[in-house]
């Protein structure tokens, strides 16, 4: 990783964080709650911000040269996840994490 700029380290650890938040909350605090946290689009968001946020580590940590279409994709479904924290309630730790990951990977998107 020692080709990798100081904003892409960020990047990936924005990343990191993020995977491990929301995998955390899904299992730890929606199966818990149930309703609106243990519906389909909410889950299914989930499970597709922590799988964006892996392939973007992987991209970003061997400095492919498509790291920025995966961090394109990541910034969007970050963005969807966090709405959708928000709106189901009780994730500010996920929505704040997914934020941050969203803010970092539009500006390797760029």
């Amino acid at each position: 990783m020692s080709t990798a700029t100081a904003s892409m380290q960020e990047c990936i650890q924005n990343c990191q964080e993020c995977r491990t938040t929301c995998a955390d909350m899904l299992t730890s605090h929606c199966l818990v709650e149930g309703g609106d946290h243990v519906g389909q689009s909410h889950v299914k968001l989930m499970l597709d911000c922590i799988a964006a946020c892996n392939a973007c580590v992987d991209f970003m940590s061997r400095n492919s040269d498509h790291h920025s279409l995966y961090c394109r994709a990541c910034a969007e479904i970050c963005k969807a996840c966090a709405e959708s924290c928000e709106k189901v309630g009780g994730m500010d730790k996920c929505v704040e994490c997914c934020r941050k990951c969203e803010q970092s990977c539009s500006s390797m998107a760029a």
